[in-house]
């Protein structure tokens, strides 16, 4: 394409070591590919800002800011300006002057938004420049889904989050060119509670089959004498915390009733206090931060996704199913997900049956190993980064599909 890119996202895209990171990575090594590109983000941490000079040899120039706002904070911002909270936690002075100072002065043509919050720095824009907003997921829904089970304030605070949230998305794709989502059941979801049926797209999250590789040297991992079930993802993200409290809590005693031994490894970055006292537990580890999660997932005899509100697709399910690992997910994690029940991996219609699949597994080796020779067959076919990002030059030039 013609012209400069400008990319707007929420968590600096770089390095791919989360879940939001690994799509935002792959969709700017993407851009990159069309046109310099300058990249607009925030930093949540020293750790995140560590990365802020490697990236900067991968773009025509930056501005990595620190999130610095805490949520309560941004709660009380968005009550007074009639904001979605979300839209208040991601708000800085230096990443508005930024996009005014690249907008005033760089041959920009398309400006691409990653995740929604991010769409309040898009300014108005001449109708030579193109703006693409990658939602990725239907974040609104997300937020009303915890409201109607909750009471309380934390119920109201989520409902109104709900509420604003999905306003605030039909708004932005009404402004945008074309609005992406992580899948096409995202997409349609969207299209028919926002009533918007053109300009809504999606392209698939993909799964580095070559990295994700089960034949690969990873360091050893002491899984002990008993089976090891493993759980991956981001410890302080509220899905993932009631995911493993559900399964360590209910489904790992009637497992470990038939194997006494089995363990079940927490395994990911900031745990809080809630998953930290899930080790006390019999049989559960929580692990932490790891330097290899690929280690972990070898080593595992099942890989649980056990998620009772996940939107789009699960990074960690397309990782152990690249790896060849057999997987017992939620019908809420499987959802998205183009594989097959029994053929690539093991769907559970309920928390009972989520320890039946697993110790159907560990009962029948060969099967279990079947299934995830399998299904990294189908991730190899259906998710190689290269084919679900194949549409990103058109999805810059044309109208995207009507999802319908």
């Amino acid at each position: 394409m013609d012209g400069e890119i400008l990319f707007l996202c929420h968590r600096i895209p770089f390095p791919p070591d989360r879940g939001d990171k690994i799509r935002s990575f792959h969709l700017f090594r993407a851009l990159s590919k069309l046109g310099p590109v300058h990249v607009g983000t925030f930093a949540d941490d020293d750790r995140d800002e560590s990365f802020s000079p490697a990236m900067a040899d991968r773009t025509a120039s930056q501005c990595v800011v620190r999130r610095n706002l805490s949520r309560a904070v941004a709660g009380l911002r968005g009550l007074a300006l009639h904001q979605p909270m979300l839209v208040a936690l991601y708000e800085h002075a230096r990443l508005h002057e930024y996009v005014r100072t690249v907008m005033a002065t760089r041959p920009i043509t398309a400006v691409v938004g990653y995740s929604v919050q991010m769409a309040h720095f898009v300014p108005d824009l001449p109708p030579h420049v193109r703006f693409m907003m990658d939602f990725v997921d239907f974040d609104s829904a997300k937020y009303a889904a915890y409201g109607a089970e909750q009471g309380g304030p934390m119920g109201w605070v989520h409902r109104r989050e709900g509420r604003m949230l999905f306003e605030f998305e039909r708004n932005v794709a009404r402004r945008a060119d074309v609005s992406t989502f992580v899948s096409e059941s995202e997409a349609q979801l969207f299209a028919e509670r926002s009533g918007l049926r053109t300009g809504i797209d999606w392209f698939d999250n993909g799964v580095d089959h070559d990295y994700f590789d089960p034949a690969g040297d990873y360091p050893w991992v002491a899984t002990g004498d008993g089976p090891l079930i493993v759980f991956t993802g981001q410890m302080d993200y509220r899905p993932n915390i009631e995911a493993v409290e559900s399964f360590a809590r209910t489904s790992l005693p009637a497992i470990r009733a038939v194997h006494p031994q089995a363990r079940f490894a927490i395994v990911g970055r900031a745990p809080t206090p809630q998953v930290m006292a899930l080790a006390d537990v019999p049989g559960v580890v929580v692990t932490g931060a790891v330097p290899d999660v690929r280690g972990w997932i070898a080593a595992a005899d099942v890989i649980v996704a056990p998620l009772r509100i996940a939107r789009g697709i699960q990074n960690k399910v397309l990782e152990a199913m690249a790896m060849a690992r057999p997987v017992v997910a939620s019908a809420e994690a499987a959802e998205g997900i183009d594989a097959r029940h029994l053929d690539h991996l093991l769907i559970s219609g309920s928390v009972a049956g989520e320890a039946e699949l697993v110790l159907s597994l560990l009962a029948d080796r060969a099967a279990a190993a079947g299934l995830g020779l399998r299904a990294r067959a189908r991730v190899i076919e259906r998710y190689d980064w290269s084919a679900t990002l194949s549409c990103l030059p058109d999805l810059l030039s044309a109208k995207g599909r009507v999802a319908a």
